[in-house]
């Protein structure tokens, strides 16, 4: 499958990492989400219930990175892509990159990110 619907830089406040620190005080996530399922359909029709209510995906996101804290990145990414297969069957494909850029490390860098691919 070579369509995809792209979301990119999505915030969401989260309490994940490894740290007491970085569960008790936060910090912001950056999601971005690819979408892999045919679009031809909804191309042609021009119908919103041809394709994916992506409002939804934003919620579906913001309520997995906002909710129960994990210590790991690569299982909030895990538990996005499994919901989205879960809750959208027209989805053949999923990637999901998670970003933390703000850990709370002695180090100076750009970002901190997780990228996976999930297919049915």
């Amino acid at each position: 499958m070579s369509d995809k619907f792209i979301l990119t830089g999505i915030e969401v406040f989260g309490r994940h990492g490894c740290s007491i620190e970085e569960q008790n005080l936060g910090q912001k996530f950056y999601v971005d989400i690819e979408l892999e399922f045919d679009l031809s359909k909804s191309g042609r029709s021009d119908d919103y219930a041809d394709t994916v209510d992506y409002v939804k995906i934003l919620e579906l996101v913001e309520e997995v990175v906002g909710g129960t804290p994990r210590r790991l990145i690569e299982a909030v990414a895990e538990d996005v892509a499994a919901k989205i297969l879960a809750d959208f069957e027209i989805v053949d494909g999923v990637t999901v990159t998670l970003h933390k850029p703000n850990a709370p490390l002695k180090f100076t860098y750009v970002d901190a990110a997780v990228k996976i691919f999930r297919k049915r």
